[in-house]
């Protein structure tokens, strides 16, 4: 709540008294879960492993996890990671609107000398290799092999599957504004009760970037807004509407439990994907909204402009963009290759701070045609990850984004006409489904476990080109 308070509300003079109250916060949480009596606590409790329920079981092996992870840390060096990474943040607010790298950079020094320490010191204690280390925090068994053999796949399919779809698009009509940013709230808030955000247990803020945040009980969401464009900030609000209801459907009587929490940041972000690309940018759910955004936005019903099949156009428009988060789901892989090649070179000091604009525009131009040389705040200046600490994030992005499409082809199979249901705006069931088979489980098992058994198999590309191919290329 103090990390939602101090993106969302917080005056800016109070950036280093936060800093230190979140890393005073983050160093007791430390001592708690590295003191050596828990670990013989653990032990006691796994030698009683055959009289455990399954829920008990799987809440013992997160602790296990937790504690392994917090041990192989000094408190030193995790209070003064959060304090440099919410200075560092803070610094990175100001830089990008000034598109002043300079100003940022000294500051990013620090946290990725000091991120490069946590990934060793954590690959050595679980063996791994230091950005290895760093994608297992967010996604338990997840490595750089298993993540570059499926970026690899998609490296060879978008390119080719990229210039079909811009040889054949048409650009739709151009939507008029401007759009007033409390309207754009209103339609938010509309949307979001639409699919079952309880707002008795949550709210929706502005904040420099688009997050969810909070706990089950108290969710908090945040989007940014345009006058010239209400789509982006709608479409984050829906993505960030996946991530919160996903937290809110959470198991109630495991809640204050490690079992209690949602799985892996795949998972996670399958969630946010399913709501937004999957759902919300569907031709049906169009036919629903259509009419939704011409009421809160006051447009004329008339206009071909503010119509189910323009304003779809709109929503699955497809070209080469330089900002992440408003990148269609075709282009939007390519975005996430270049920041995991880029992470892999940081963590591994092949790559330094100030070598960052110049290596990122060069990756820019070979996936994405487009340059970012001095337009720092549209390049590597965009995402507040790296400002943030959160290298080895990136990749459950497009990772999460294939295997929404395998949720969905599973709930397309197990709900009857549920494209009509959608386009009646009748998502009760999508979401009675999605909370039954992966919300209220918590960490009962492993992500794969999870989708195998939802799914009938293990993480298939094969889903998300068909769904690529079937909304894109099919007439």
């Amino acid at each position: 709540m103090l990390s939602w308070d101090e993106a969302a509300m917080m005056p800016r003079g109070g950036g280093d008294a936060r800093g230190e109250a979140l890393g005073h916060i983050a160093a007791l949480i430390h001592q708690k879960l590295s003191d050596p009596e828990i670990g013989e606590l653990l032990d006691k409790a796994e030698a009683s492993n055959a009289e455990l329920s399954d829920w008990q079981r799987a809440n013992l092996r997160a602790m296990r996890r937790m504690q392994v992870r917090a041990a192989a840390l000094p408190e030193s060096l995790v209070r003064a990671l959060k304090i440099a990474t919410t200075r560092c943040e803070q610094t990175w607010r100001l830089a990008r609107a000034a598109n002043n790298w300079d100003a940022v950079a000294r500051q990013l020094v620090e946290v990725l000398m000091l991120t490069r320490e946590k990934a060793a010191a954590l690959g050595n204690a679980l063996e791994l290799e230091p950005y290895d280390a760093l994608l297992d925090g967010y996604e338990a068994g997840i490595r750089v092999i298993d993540v570059a053999r499926v970026f690899d796949d998609l490296k060879g399919f978008l390119p080719n599957f990229l210039s079909r779809i811009l040889d054949r698009q048409r650009d739709p009509m151009p939507l008029r504004g401007p759009f007033p940013h409390e309207r754009q709230r209103e339609l938010g808030v509309a949307m979001m009760r639409v699919f079952g955000f309880d707002f008795d247990r949550g709210r929706l803020d502005v904040s420099h970037h688009p997050f969810c945040g909070g706990v089950p009980d108290d969710t908090r969401i945040t989007t940014r807004y345009s006058e010239d464009d209400f789509l982006p900030s709608l479409m984050a609000v829906l993505h960030e509407t996946g991530h919160a209801l996903y937290q809110q459907g959470l198991p109630p009587e495991w809640r204050r439990q490690p079992v209690g929490r949602s799985l892996g940041a795949v998972v996670h972000e399958s969630q946010s994907l399913f709501l937004e690309m999957q759902v919300a940018r569907s031709r049906a759910f169009m036919e629903f909204a259509a009419p939704q955004i011409r009421g809160h936005l006051a447009c004329a019903n008339g206009d071909a402009a503010w119509s189910a099949d323009n304003l779809h156009a709109h929503t699955i428009r497809v070209r080469r963009s330089h900002i992440r988060v408003d990148a269609d789901e075709v282009t939007y892989p390519l975005h996430v290759i270049l920041r995991f090649e880029l992470e892999q070179a940081l963590i591994g000091a092949e790559l330094s701070a100030a070598d960052i604009p110049d290596a990122w525009s060069e990756l820019m131009m070979r996936y994405l045609g487009l340059s970012t040389y001095g337009n720092l705040k549209d390049g590597c200046m965009q995402d507040v990850h790296w400002f943030a600490g959160l290298l080895g994030y990136f990749p459950a992005y497009t990772l999460g984004a294939l295997m929404s499409a395998q949720w969905f082809d599973a709930a397309s199979a197990a709900i009857a006409d549920l494209d009509t249901k959608i386009a009646a705006g009748d998502v009760a069931p999508l979401m009675n489904w999605l909370h039954h088979e992966i919300h209220e489980r918590g960490q009962l098992e492993s992500a794969a476990e999870l989708l195998a058994e939802v799914t009938g198999g293990p993480l298939d590309l094969r889903y998300f080109k068909a769904h690529l191919e079937r909304r894109y290329l099919d007439t």
